[in-house]
């Protein structure tokens, strides 16, 4: 296919309420959406770098140079037979994964929608529906957690994760636990603590959780293993994990039992399916994390949910958890047994609502 056009906006969705973690309040969401045409097709991906490096070293504004100036210039114009030929034409550029990631996405849209297939098949997903958890912020008080647990609860979602951070979290736990004996529930700390923090930890070995998500450093995998062996609850990584090779590393040294696979932090849908394949091959469970996407992004992740080691519930959630309207239609929404439907038309499966699309657009080129 001859790569005709390329087109990135720059974007900006007001969140339907803040959204609190470690590293700080969020009250809207900038990402980057890519739009790849090529012989009358086009394939839609989004970059989730956000306005900040809090959570990767990549923004929208890093993100923006890399993709203008030295990944689209390697396939735009050019005939590509698949989308890792396009990989190749860029690999070079090291780093960066999070703005390789939106182009790959958009790519692998358009070449399933080229087979006309949908892009859950173009993976070799198996699911129909996948099951889907729901992440909630640091809440001011164990009062307002409890209610916010409970109306999610209400909504049908199948797991509850909750944010910490020192000073907002055993508590947390203990009271959630107390108010929800027997749902699913893990905690995410974005890599808020240090080892000296064991005892912290080993507490909440008595509180039945799925996982305890990224405690220690954003970078590290050593000292992981030193934590992992002193907990019975399984730790999972998430900023640690950037390839195959760190998810090998992590899994030979026991520091974590679970990995949590966002497809913008490891480079894209391709590095996602090594893993996955490894971690199942290793018997590790795998779950797709988020970053908050719009129905792009999240159409994307469903997809590659529907994998079959893809066991946990993810952090997809319906489009409404975020956004008072998305940029695409239909909107994911959460069925009644706490799963979302697999798209099934033909690439992404979803209409981009153009008019709406254009309104959240802060720049374009």
């Amino acid at each position: 296919m001859k790569i005709e056009k390329i087109e990135l906006r720059h974007i900006k969705m007001e969140l339907v309420s803040p959204f609190t973690t470690s590293m700080g309040t969020e009250y809207d969401e900038e990402h980057i959406i890519v739009r790849v045409d090529s012989e009358g097709l086009t394939g839609w991906g989004e970059c989730v770098a956000e306005g900040t490096p809090f959570y990767s070293y990549e923004t929208v504004t890093t993100a923006w140079h890399i993709l203008l100036d030295f990944l689209i210039p390697s396939i735009l114009g050019k005939n590509i037979s698949s989308v890792s030929e396009a990989i190749s034409s860029y690999e070079k550029v090291r780093g960066h994964r999070m703005a390789k990631a939106g182009l790959e996405a958009a790519l692998w849209d358009l070449f399933a929608k080229s087979k006309g297939i949908s892009l859950s098949k173009m993976f070799g997903g198996k699911k129909e529906k996948i099951d889907v958890g729901v992440s909630i912020g640091i809440q001011s008080s164990v009062q307002d957690l409890i209610r916010k647990v409970e109306a999610y609860l209400v909504e049908g979602y199948k797991r509850i994760k909750i944010k910490i951070a020192p000073g907002n979290d055993i508590q947390f736990v203990k009271a959630v636990r107390k108010e929800f004996p027997d749902i699913l529930l893990q905690v995410d700390a974005n890599s808020a603590y240090e080892l000296k923090d064991i005892n912290l930890f080993k507490q909440m070995d008595d509180y039945n959780l799925l996982l305890i998500e990224q405690p220690l450093g954003y970078d590290d995998i050593f000292e992981h293993s030193k934590l992992q062996r002193e907990l019975e609850t399984p730790i999972c990584l998430d900023e640690s994990i950037h390839s195959l090779a760190d998810t090998r590393a992590a899994i030979e040294l026991d520091s974590c039992r679970v990995i949590n696979i966002k497809p913008g932090r490891v480079g894209g849908f391709s590095e996602s399916k090594l893993i996955h394949d490894y971690c199942a091959s290793e018997n590790i469970p795998v779950w797709c994390g988020g970053m908050l996407e719009s129905g792009i992004g999240r159409a994307g992740n469903v997809a590659l949910a529907s994998l079959p080691n893809f066991i946990l519930p993810g952090d997809i959630s319906a489009s409404k958890r975020y956004y008072k309207e998305d940029i695409v239609e239909p909107e994911f929404v959460l069925n009644k047994d706490g799963t979302i439907d697999v798209p099934v038309k033909p690439g992404i499966g979803v209409e981009v609502n153009m008019k709406m699309l254009d309104r959240v657009t802060v720049k374009k080129m």
